[in-house]
């Protein structure tokens, strides 16, 4: 393997703000830190877990918070509590509106994201869409979800637009469209007995209703006359895909057939279990994915689903802004998004005999026996953690 630096840069980084007199502001700002510095994004991102930053103190002599380093990850997101106690604070006002005009300068690499936490604190004079804590039904305990997935939705425009200066780096006249698109859903579903109809209609009525996601489902979004099997295949190439797991799942050709090409074009993948009784032939393809559960009759934990699905989604991006620029560097090298299968190896273009291929993904390692599949029915591919590989490149 060759040198290359392999430094990670952080993809993202993530800065909470909010004034030392709000006291539900540690409350909301910890809620952010166990979410999106846990663990789970850590080997996707390429470090132990995102950094999720506080500004809830003014720095050492000053009467307002240390500032943001703007320039130290791929993309930065900082999210402002705004509170009565902050709005009416002049140095903390102050201090977001300048926020704002320094983000401004970075299009959309960077954003600043209000979060009104009381009625009354839009008038500090931004010109940001702001989140409506204050106007959300429910308890702060269902408030705090909701947040984390409007803000991970906001999170995964950042880091798409970012990937895509990544790729190509100027100046997009469509940066703004393609900031604005949002993230497709692609409900697989059996119409053959069990409760498959049911739960993806639910679903796609929920995501539409409750969120930025735009589900698609076959019987509200194939246009008359438009040949179906082109257009699904074309709408699992480009969405997250939602398999809705029941009984007859496995015996309906389109579920299969749709699962298969989402697996060779690598998109992100959430399993949604809705068995009530039995699958007598599991398919073997609903592997390396998460599953959650919902009952299928209660058709329960709707807004639980789309949060694992934001997480996915956000989980892939974080990954490809990771790898981004290794792929030139080492052409022979495949970047998977999740531990490979052996399917996986139906979407890597052939080599020729004796030529070293490596498939990369983001851990944890596999065990040996797995990766002595792969040794077994192609030689030449070799499968590494990131962190395996990296330590490969590093020698």
């Amino acid at each position: 393997m060759q040198d290359i630096n392999v430094d990670p840069v952080p993809p993202l980084a993530l800065y909470v703000v909010w004034h030392p007199d709000f006291t539900q502001g540690d409350n909301v700002g910890n809620m952010l830190l166990d979410h999106f510095g846990s663990h789970r994004f850590r080997y996707v991102s390429g470090g132990d877990s995102l950094r999720v930053m506080f500004r809830n103190a003014a720095g050492p002599g000053s009467q307002e918070p240390l500032p943001i380093d703007w320039v130290g990850s791929g993309t930065t997101a900082v999210v402002v509590l705004l509170d009565n106690t902050l709005v009416g604070d002049p140095a903390w006002s102050q201090y977001v509106r300048d926020l704002t005009e320094q983000a401004g300068r970075t299009a959309f690499g960077t954003r600043v994201i209000p979060v009104a936490m009381e009625d009354g604190v839009l008038d500090i004079g931004l010109v940001e869409q702001a989140l409506r804590w204050h106007d959300w039904a429910g308890p702060d305990d269902e408030k705090g979800p909701q947040l984390v997935r409007e803000l991970t939705d906001t999170f995964i425009r950042m880091l798409r637009h970012h990937l895509a200066q990544l790729r190509h780096p100027r100046v997009d006249q469509h940066a703004l469209d393609d900031y604005l698109t949002n993230v497709r859903v692609f409900l697989n579903h059996s119409k053959h007995g069990g409760r498959g109809e049911v739960v993806a209609g639910a679903l796609w009525t929920w995501l539409n209703d409750n969120s930025n996601l735009a589900p698609f489902l076959d019987i509200h979004n194939i246009p008359a006359g438009a040949p179906f099997d082109l257009v699904l295949d074309h709408e699992v190439s480009r969405s997250i895909m939602l398999a809705i797991y029941t009984d007859s799942y496995s015996s309906s050709e389109w579920c299969r057939r749709e699962v298969i090409i989402a697996k060779r074009r690598h998109v992100p993948m959430l399993v949604v279990d809705c068995l009530q009784d039995t699958d007598p032939s599991s398919f073997p393809y609903l592997g390396n994915v998460p599953w959650v559960r919902m009952n299928p009759q209660t058709v329960d934990r709707l807004d639980y689903v789309a949060g694992h699905l934001l997480d996915e989604v956000f989980k892939d991006y974080l990954w490809q802004c990771r790898v981004e620029s290794f792929r030139n560097a080492f052409p022979q090298t495949t970047f998977f998004a999740r531990a490979p299968e052996l399917i996986s190896l139906t979407s890597i273009s052939p080599a020729s005999s004796g030529t070293r291929r490596d498939i990369v993904y983001p851990g944890p390692p596999i065990s040996a026996h797995e990766k002595q599949l792969f040794a077994d029915v192609s030689p030449d591919i070799h499968v590494y953690s990131l962190t395996e590989w990296l330590a490969g490149v590093k020698k």
